[in-house]
Formats: C-alpha cells, structure tokens, sequence
C-alpha cells in the first residue's frame, strides 16, 4: 500500500514498492532525528538518494509522508501482538515471544520508535485516530485474552491495560533510551548482548503472574 495525493493506493510493479520502501526507510531515520517542522523534503529525497521530484510523486507533501511513516510503523509495531498473544496460546510462551519481537523492533529500528515518541511528546496529533480508533479497542481486545488466562488458571489476576503500559515502556526504552543505557554501562552503544540480556529479566519480571501447573493443582 501506498500513498498518492494523500490516498492510499495498492502497489503496481516492484520499482513503484521498491521506491516507496526506500523513501519511507529514510523518512524514519530523518524525521526521528529533526521531527516534522525541522525536517525538509530535500532531507528525505538526500537520505534515500532519489530527486526530490520521485518524493513527491509518491507523497505530494511532507505532512502526507509523516502521516505514511508514522502509519508503517503503527501497523508493524502492533502487528507482534496478534501473532504471539492469543487466547489458546501458553501465556509464558506467548509473552517471551511478544517481549523478544518487541525488543527485536527496538534493536533493528530505533527511528521508528524514536519517532513515535516524538510525536506522542508533541501531543500526538498525527495519531490521535490510531490511538482512539486502534490502539483502545486492541489493548481491549489483549484484555479478554488475559481474563481467559486467568480464567483457566494460567496466570494471576492482573490490571491488563497497566500490563501492557508496562511492557511496552520496557521494551521501547532500550530503543528510546539507548544512549544512556550505552553510557551506564560504559558502552558507546548497546550490543545484540545487551538486548538479550535485556530481554532474559524482562521475562524473569513478566514470569511472576504466570501460574505453573504444579500451583493449579
């Protein structure tokens, strides 16, 4: 899918895919750096080496493009949980997958989560459908999955929505906050190390409202 004239359309061809995959890749990196207003469509075309002119064929405005990238991410992002939470999954194993795939986003696409929190630092204005629209009634949707685990006796009784807030404020910081975690310790940046590292005590955390059989019975 794709954006012309500030309408989506399906892709037609690899080359028009292709370009628009490039363009979008290098928009995250430079709108997590400068943000909407200090971030020039000259910028973008420079960062993905295409003429200014292709930018603006597949996104004729740099609002148009914002609103693309902030929109790949969103669908990326959420995309984790519907294939590893669900309501016939093991919830240990579910989560240690859910909590690996979003440090895995925070490890190889930093800018993309970088750039969602400087929308949301703006007061999210870009995302204010997503989050109302989307984001709600999915947190919604975990919560009933969450009630069947405990339901079943697979986990403790937990306030879903704070759970995730949780989870997600974990898993983002090493994306977020790399820098300092690189300087605490001692690093200039974080290693596939650090993050499976990060990755074990999280789960250790996560691994106390689960219930082992041996507790059910």
């Amino acid at each position: 899918m794709m954006r012309k004239n500030g309408n989506i359309e399906p892709s037609v061809g690899n080359p028009r895919k292709q370009n628009t995959t490039q363009i979008l890749d290098a928009a995250e990196k430079v709108f997590a750096v400068h943000g909407l207003s200090g971030t020039r469509i000259d910028d973008i075309a420079k960062a993905c080496a295409l003429p200014k002119a292709n930018v603006l064929y597949y996104f004729n405005t740099k609002e148009t493009l914002y609103q693309a990238t902030l929109e790949r991410f969103l669908a990326d992002w959420l995309g984790d949980a519907n294939i590893h939470l669900s309501v016939n999954m093991n919830p240990r194993e579910g989560l240690q997958s859910y909590i690996q795939a979003k440090m895995l986003f925070s490890r190889q696409r930093p800018e993309a989560s970088r750039l969602f929190m400087h929308e949301l630092l703006a007061g999210g204005e870009q995302i204010q459908s997503f989050l109302r629209e989307t984001l709600k009634p999915h947190v919604e949707d975990l919560a009933v999955i969450f009630a069947a685990w405990h339901k079943k006796g697979f986990i403790k009784k937990i306030d879903p929505f704070h759970f995730m807030f949780m989870l997600w404020a974990m898993t983002q910081s090493y994306a977020d906050m790399q820098v300092q975690f690189a300087a605490v310790l001692g690093q200039k940046r974080l290693t596939k190390r650090d993050f499976e590292i990060g990755t074990e005590t999280i789960m250790q955390l996560v691994a106390s409202i689960c219930i082992d059989v041996e507790e059910r019975s």
